[in-house]
């Protein structure tokens, strides 16, 4: 069985992440590359473990975070799909039907609010990697730049991001640190409001509330 370790080492994979890497840096987007991967998936396997899914899962889960992001530099239209394709093509004969067809669904759905899920995987990915908010994702150095795109603002304006779950009170906690020097948190939801709900019909489907935190206010 394939591990997240063999799939960090397989060639195509690093390149992916490499050219993703580029391909957003061009566009001045937040970065969705080897940081956001390992973190990503760091994530969705502890999610994972804690809401009780088997080691398999977990591994399951960590991969299709790991790997989630992968098909920007193909474009960001439809990169979920891209990513997906992507590893269905590069592993469709080292993964069991069943694991693979979990894996690739988890990609898909990670960008695809209109999904339903069918799956903890799939649930378990869209937290870890819509919980990642921090200034460390911010690409672009020039200030100007930053105070001109409202993504980066409200990345660069997080110094402190962390993903707790709480078992018995059945919570999903996002807890943030907005410098409000820097943006209003206001701002945060003008562009987080869709993925703040997309997690907690994750945390529903995984049997959680999802609870938002910012600056010791409990928001949601």
């Amino acid at each position: 069985m394939l591990t997240l370790a063999k799939i960090k080492r397989h060639p195509q994979i690093i390149e992916f992440l490499k050219q993703t890497e580029i391909a957003l840096e061009v566009l001045e987007y937040t970065e969705h590359g080897l940081r956001h991967a390992e973190l990503t998936a760091s994530r969705a396997r502890n999610l994972a473990k804690e809401i009780g899914l088997t080691k398999r899962e977990q591994e399951l889960s960590e991969i299709a975070a790991y790997c989630h992001d992968m098909g920007n530099f193909l474009g960001r239209t439809e990169h979920h799909y891209w990513a997906a394709l992507l590893f269905h093509q590069i592993f469709q004969k080292d993964f069991p039907a069943q694991e693979l067809t979990l894996i690739i669904q988890a990609i898909a759905n990670h960008d695809k609010e209109e999904m339903k899920f069918s799956n903890k995987i799939s649930a378990a990915v869209v937290i870890a990697d819509k919980s990642d908010v921090h200034r460390s994702r911010v690409i672009v150095k020039s200030f100007k730049k930053i105070n001109d795109d409202i993504h980066d603002r409200v990345n660069f304006a997080t110094t402190n991001t962390k993903l707790k779950i709480d078992k018995n009170k059945k919570k999903v906690i996002l807890t943030l640190q907005i410098d409000t020097k820097i943006v209003p948190i206001m701002e945060y939801f003008e562009i987080f409001t869709e993925r703040m709900a997309y997690c907690r019909q994750a945390a529903k489907y995984l049997g959680y509330k999802f609870s938002l935190v910012i600056n010791n206010f409990k928001l949601l």
